[in-house]
């Protein structure tokens, strides 16, 4: 995202260097003793060693419950612990609290306390951040973290919902770091079969399976020097070398791992499916990902990028306030889809299919007549509205599919006579 914005859409303000929130700490009493921590961000409670907040209780889970401090106050969840999180009587999943309170793990009492002054915020002084783009204070936040991880050589974890961006937050991480003229090599741990996982990671010899014609390398090994980031991560490494599939000998390697994934890990290893001593090697240096939800603020910049001065029709201020109402469950990536659809389509279509009032006519859609107009820009690229309209069929498609078979992707790979690895990549393309 490196084009000049639409000045149309924004007003170029003074952007505040630093914000104030509320700080607020946690209490208890365990077998060794009295504890005060301060929170900030998101911390897990448990009693695995490398988790921020240590319990000492025979009754608590390895990895029990999460807080999170928010400009509202304090996200309590518990991550499916053995023995629940409590609130007096009652066992709770999700809890805020806006003015403090207590809540069990366990058999220990903790308590939040909320501080009487705020603590400053320093934000990223621009609206971009190389090919980042967001001047608002999430985003902005969000900057500032990411040139403090770029200067460390420890594992990052980029975490947020589906579409927020995170593969672009890890190239900007590499950018800014150290490592920034050695490769970045991305791996889409998602869309490979498990089975070919080890040999892309690792690479492999010649003949080390069937179909190993020639040896190859990993993509571990590939990055050498560089940034390896792994896309929504299954099994990986846990040392500083690797060894191809058919080999016997380690290889030294020098990279960086850059992780990233939409899914709750710390839920995942509570429950045994993903595992412990991997999140703690993966997850040194946490960088959330706002939704968009939570920087609507950001859309006018956002969509005069991705229109790019290729619309002949302005988007006026009722429009904007009708985009900006929606809840973009997709975030940015659906964001960028609708503005593709107001350069192939048209404002008033492209807006008509946001609200739900009309549907582009499926392609296979036959006309009244010879002569009959589908109702298409004609001044538009024939490639584009093709392409707009595939997308379109393909997202509606998963959509009917989804409320009929359900979201496992292997059923759903099953019904629609596709590759799980194909559904995969579409999931992720439309943000579902």
């Amino acid at each position: 995202m490196t084009s000049s914005p639409n000045t149309e859409f924004e007003q170029r303000l003074p952007l505040n260097l630093s914000r104030l929130r509320r700080s607020a700490s946690l209490e208890w009493t365990d077998s060794r003793g009295p504890h005060k921590v301060p929170l900030a961000g998101a911390m897990v409670i448990g009693t695995a060693e490398g988790v921020p907040i240590v319990v000492a209780d025979p009754k608590v889970s390895r990895l029990h419950a999460e807080v999170e401090l928010d400009d509202r106050g304090v996200r309590l969840r518990d991550l499916g612990s053995r023995n629940g999180t409590w609130l007096e009587a009652v066992r709770a999943e999700r809890v805020h609290f806006e003015e403090g309170g207590h809540f069990r793990v366990g058999g220990t009492e903790l308590t939040i306390t909320f501080e009487s002054q705020p603590t400053k915020v320093p934000l990223w002084p621009q609206d971009r951040l190389g090919a980042l783009l967001g001047g608002s204070e999430p985003m902005r936040e969000l900057f500032m973290q990411l040139t403090k991880c770029a200067n460390s050589e420890a594992a990052v974890l980029v975490y947020g919902e589906t579409g927020t961006g995170k593969e672009l937050v890890a190239q900007e991480l590499h950018a800014a770091s150290r490592r920034s003229a050695g490769p970045f090599v991305v791996v889409d741990c998602a869309s490979l079969p498990e089975n070919l996982l080890e040999a892309e990671l690792f690479g492999h010899v010649r003949g080390a399976f069937t179909g190993a014609a020639a040896t190859r390398v990993g993509s571990i090994e590939a990055a050498d020097g560089g940034t390896v980031f792994l896309d929504e991560i299954g099994e990986l490494p846990q040392s500083r070398s690797v060894r191809r599939v058919g080999e016997t000998e380690y290889r030294p390697v020098n990279v960086r791992f850059v992780t990233a994934t939409h899914r709750d890990l710390e839920r995942m290893v509570a429950q045994g499916q993903f595992r412990e001593d991997l999140f703690f090697r993966l997850s040194v240096l946490p960088l959330r990902v706002p939704p968009l939800r939570e920087r609507s603020g950001d859309i006018p910049l956002l969509l005069a990028h991705f229109l790019g001065g290729r619309t002949a029709t302005p988007v006026d201020a009722a429009t904007l306030e009708l985009v900006k109402a929606q809840k973009w469950a997709g975030n940015v990536r659906q964001l960028r889809s609708f503005a593709e659809r107001v350069v192939a389509l048209g404002l008033e279509r492209a807006t008509a299919m946001l609200k739900g009032t009309e549907l582009a006519p499926a392609p296979s859609a036959p006309s009244p007549s010879p002569s009959a107009p589908l109702g298409v820009d004609a001044t538009v690229p024939f490639k584009v509205i093709r392409e707009q309209w595939v997308e379109h069929l393909e997202r509606a498609y998963l959509e009917a599919l989804i409320a009929r078979v359900g979201r496992n992707a292997g059923t759903l790979a099953e019904a629609a006579g596709l590759d799980r690895s194909y559904i995969n990549r579409l999931f992720k393309k439309h943000g579902l």
